[in-house]
Order: C-alpha cells, then structure tokens, then sequence
C-alpha cells in the first residue's frame, strides 16, 4: 500500500531543520519501508523549508507512523503538525 506523510515545521524551525538535516538523511537512509519519493515543502518564495513531504510503500499505515515517529526531525519537535493518509496512486507519468 502507498501512504502519504504531509508535516508542517512549527514556526521558527528553519535552523533546528538544519542543525539536524544530515541525522534525518543518515535516518532516511535506514528505512524498513520504501521511500518512493520525499522532499522538503517550501514557502512561496520557493526557498524556505516549511515541512516535509513522504510517499511511501508499506504494508501499513502504522509501520509508517512508526518510522516517522522515530525521524530525528520528529524527535527534535521541528513537525508541528503530522498528517498519514493512506494514497491511492491511480496515476504516474514518470
């Protein structure tokens, strides 16, 4: 199944983002589920990190809740708010 992970950083949190950027990739670099794509969001100036972005094939919804739970980004409270949806990807034009 493919889940979606959409987290929005709290206020402020552009250096805490950077102080931890390079746990979060070695983090990323670990995961038991498969990352099919993920990036920061950014604000309109198309510059500033703002959240995160995930797409990931899991057998569950709660393995992903797991391993999010787990990023140091999370432990570092930089995602104010974290939003896992289960996705239907009916479309792909890679």
């Amino acid at each position: 199944m493919h889940v979606i992970v959409h987290c929005l950083d709290r206020q402020g949190a552009v250096q805490d983002r950077l102080d931890n950027y390079e746990a979060h990739k070695a983090y990323l670099a670990t995961s038991p589920v498969r990352i099919v794509i993920s990036g920061p969001l950014l604000a309109e100036d198309g510059e500033t990190m703002i959240g995160s972005l995930f797409l990931f094939e899991a057998n569950s919804k709660e393995e992903v809740a797991a391993f999010n739970a787990a990023d140091p980004f999370a432990k570092a409270g930089i995602w104010e708010r974290v939003e896992i949806h289960p996705f239907l990807k009916r479309m792909d034009n890679r």
